[in-house]
């Protein structure tokens, strides 16, 4: 099944769409992706990053990096996609703002986060410079990124999301491909920050995506089968207009 033009349907159409996409991939990663050392969660809000947000979080206790049941991907090689960039601690640090420490009320620790964008975060200047400051904030406190992006770029954000945070903290920009206006960017933030960018259009299959649990630790997010299972409980007369 393809991406579809979800600027065919009003904001409140994405949204439920949005919110049960977000539950069934918390579904997938819980129901065997995921090793017994983490866990997702659908919230609603994750310090002020979108309506809907897909949260990992590891006990303090637990040692993520054995992974005992083996289910984690194991980083031995990079993840592939068209595009990567890096950013080192000290180029960070030299452009960031300050931020406040982002903590999880159940205690947990908080390991990555999963963002579906919504029109909402780039309804506004002030929309979008809320969640650039967001996205600054968790790879300040290195917690891994994985951002989805169905919407082409606005004004506001004229080569895509990832741009539009990249900019902030690297001098060299990036430029969306403008046959493949859809972002979709996965961030893993240790010593180093990297990013692995896909671009992909309309009517394009959604590529199963990183997202990192710890730096050299990732597991792929299987976004088409997630999309597939969210669409299907889409209204009739809905799927039609999306169709």
């Amino acid at each position: 099944m393809p991406m579809h033009d979800w600027k065919r349907v009003e904001a409140g159409i994405f949204h439920a769409f949005h919110h049960d996409w977000i539950t069934e991939i918390a579904r997938a990663l819980n129901g065997g992706l995921l090793s017994s050392d983490y866990y997702a969660l659908a919230e609603q809000q994750a310090a002020g990053f979108g309506p809907d947000v897909l949260t990992l979080q590891a006990p303090p206790e637990s040692d993520t990096g054995s992974h005992s049941e083996g289910v984690a991907t194991i980083a031995s090689a990079r993840p592939k996609t068209q595009y990567t960039a890096e950013l080192s601690d000290s180029e960070f640090y030299r452009r960031k703002k300050s931020s406040i420490a982002v903590r999880h009320v159940s205690g947990d620790r908080l390991v990555a986060l999963l963002e579906i964008v919504s029109p909402g975060n780039k309804s506004s200047r002030h929309a979008l410079k809320a969640f650039v400051a967001k996205a600054h904030e968790f790879m300040e406190h290195r917690i891994h990124m994985l951002i989805v992006d169905p919407f082409p770029p606005s004004r506001r954000d004229p080569n895509g999301i990832h741009a539009a945070i990249w900019a902030e903290v690297q001098d060299d920009p990036f430029t969306l491909p403008k046959n493949k206006p859809l972002t979709m960017v996965a961030y893993e933030c240790g010593l180093k920050t990297r990013a692995y960018i896909e671009p992909i259009a309309v009517d394009d299959a959604l590529p199963d995506m990183p997202l990192f649990l710890e730096p050299n630790c990732y597991i792929l997010v299987p976004l088409e089968r997630t999309y597939q299972a969210s669409f299907a409980g889409i209204p009739q007369r809905w799927r039609r207009v999306l169709e």
